[in-house]
């Protein structure tokens, strides 16, 4: 009986991160999907797009990502400029205002809901045929739209989202560890078969339609991805559409912007249940259980399996064997996180990353089942 459990928790552990995307690869040898690949130029002119910019108590950053969106190379009479604000109350909504003749709007949400809410107020009002959603964190280049606006050329591409790239306090380009390599990678795959199951949300685009169901208590990339799926569209990732994050600039946050997040994640899932249905949505359906539900469930997985091998230690060399990997693994994210220059090496750097983000997820599962859900939020400080 412990032994079959025991490689159930094995299978468990590692699926998401290691199975699942082998079956992604499988899955696209024998579909053969078209390869996603947007026109170089628009045949005819380019979409309508209403740029929303979400902000709450944003004074400081405000006038730079203002600035930013300025200089962005999109045609004038195509494009409308909408900043959505989610009640702030520290002069950000007067500075927005003092931009109204460089054709910058303020939407001001009725009453402070949270970042979807404010969303929403900005998307009654906008005229586009396609929406872009963005954070003030964000940094875009100045072709960012342009390229971006050609993928809607293709009408069964219901959402576009860009990629992450982090900035480091000396203004280099970071992030590009073996992690965000690998989620960048699984994003392409999934965009190629039954579509992306959560964008970036702090930079990403979907047609008007497709925003017309917005639910302000679920993450609007998740639940953009979902309208795309109850459309028969498609969302998809976009490697040059970039978007610029600069790190937290206190460190120590980013285990509790990894909680938010997936906090958040889980509130969506738990309120649009039937995306699980494989009979309706297909493909769809076992990336989201897959990416989602599977990748959860990692650190409870993790923490059985090492109980399970400990009982089983004297059972065979294997599961002695077992033991030790499990022992050496977690000793060396402690090494990681309080051996000084331990994350220097980049093998020891990548277990402690993974072991932070699963102890992430485990904190937000008990946040979760306790009754804690996201609604309002503060943008982090970088």
């Amino acid at each position: 009986m412990l032994t079959a459990l025991f490689w159930i928790l094995a299978f468990c552990a590692v699926y998401s991160y290691f199975l699942y995307p082998l079956a992604l690869i499988a899955l696209r040898a024998l579909a053969r999907p078209e390869v996603i690949e947007p026109p170089r130029t628009h045949v005819d002119e380019s979409p309508f797009l209403s740029l929303i910019v979400t902000v709450y108590n944003e004074k400081h950053r405000i006038e730079q990502k203002i600035q930013n969106v300025l200089t962005l190379d999109y045609p004038a009479e195509r494009l409308e400029l909408i900043v959505a604000s989610d009640c702030s109350d520290d002069g950000t909504d007067e500075l927005v205002q003092s931009y109204a003749e460089r054709g910058i709007r303020l939407v001001r949400a009725q009453e402070r809901l949270g970042k979807e809410n404010a969303q929403l107020a900005a998307i009654k009002a906008a005229r586009g045929e396609v929406l872009v959603f963005s954070d003030v964190a964000t940094k875009m280049d100045p072709e960012a739209l342009q390229n971006l606006s050609l993928y809607f050329a293709d009408a069964q591409i219901g959402a576009v989202s860009s990629e992450d790239r982090f900035i480091s306090k000396d203004g280099k380009v970071a992030g590009e560890g073996a992690y965000v390599k690998y989620e960048m990678w699984l994003r392409r795959q999934e965009s190629q078969l039954g579509g992306l199951v959560g964008l970036s949300g702090s930079f990403f685009a979907a047609r008007a339609e497709v925003c017309q169901q917005w639910d302000i208590h679920s993450p609007s990339d998740f639940n953009t991805a979902l309208n795309c799926a109850r459309l028969g569209l498609r969302s998809v990732t976009a490697p040059d559409v970039l978007g610029y994050y600069e790190d937290l600039k206190d460190a120590s946050r980013e285990y509790a912007r990894k909680v938010r997040t997936v906090l958040r994640g889980m509130t969506g899932l738990a309120r649009h249940p039937d995306v699980l249905n494989p009979v309706r949505f297909g493909l769809f359906a076992f990336q989201v259980c897959s990416h989602k539900l599977m990748r959860w469930g990692v650190p409870w997985f993790l923490l059985a399996l090492l109980l399970v091998t400990l009982v089983l230690a004297n059972d065979g060399w294997i599961y002695a064997l077992a033991l030790v990997a499990q022992t050496v693994f977690y000793g060396i994210a402690i090494w990681g996180h309080w051996g000084g220059k331990g994350r220097d090496h980049s093998g020891v750097r990548l277990v402690y990353f993974f072991v932070q983000v699963n102890l992430a997820l485990a904190d937000s599962a008990v946040q979760f089942f306790k009754g804690k859900r996201m609604t309002t939020w503060k943008p982090s400080a970088r």
